[in-house]
């Protein structure tokens, strides 16, 4: 799992706020701000490349702890004791991921790609599994599992064209998922 149970429970920050903080109140209207600001840009993009290599590399199972699939902001605080009893934080807010002109439509389209992806080519039942780039300069991830080449670049600032990085495979390649699309909150940089 990319969030676990303690952190959304116990009044931790959840994994999107974690990367956006604050401008996950002020910065996900695409309406007031049709351009992301770089903290927005880069969490969501984070975000779900988070998502896609724990599912890829994780294991078996991959978890998803609620409101996680669209970057609930806020944690979980059932009413106790210790907060007065308050049901403030006692919900998940379902309908942020519905709103088209919020950013976390495009988390909740990238998590229903990404596990129709793996419907399809059923990864996390593979026991193929092999990491051919480990790159910590370039900040480049590739690893196969199953029929599958995952590759990330998590470089704030470089792009990469005609990357050298080895596969079992000896056979064209095509890109079933794109964490950079328009769809999910991109910039279309492949």
């Amino acid at each position: 799992y990319a969030e676990s149970h303690d952190q959304a429970i116990v009044g931790d920050k959840t994994l999107a706020f974690w990367l956006m903080d604050a401008e996950m109140y002020t910065g996900m209207s695409i309406f007031a701000s049709p351009t992301p600001s770089l903290c927005v840009d880069r969490g969501l993009a984070l975000h779900k490349m988070i998502r896609i290599l724990v599912s890829g590399l994780g294991g078996e199972g991959y978890l998803n702890f609620m409101g996680n699939e669209f970057g609930h902001p806020e944690w979980i605080d059932f009413p106790r004791p210790e907060n007065g009893w308050s049901h403030h934080h006692c919900r998940r807010r379902w309908d942020l991921a519905e709103d088209d002109l919020l950013r976390y439509k495009f988390f909740q389209s990238f998590d229903e790609l990404m596990n129709a992806c793996e419907n399809r080519f059923n990864w996390l039942g593979s026991e193929h599994q092999f990491v051919t780039v480990k790159n910590s300069g370039d900040k480049v991830i590739v690893f196969e599992r199953g029929e599958l080449l995952f590759v990330f670049n998590f470089h704030p600032c470089n792009s990469y064209s005609d990357y050298q990085l080895g596969m079992s495979w000896n056979e064209p390649m095509r890109c079933v998922l794109d964490s950079d699309e328009a769809r999910f909150g991109g910039q279309c940089r492949l």
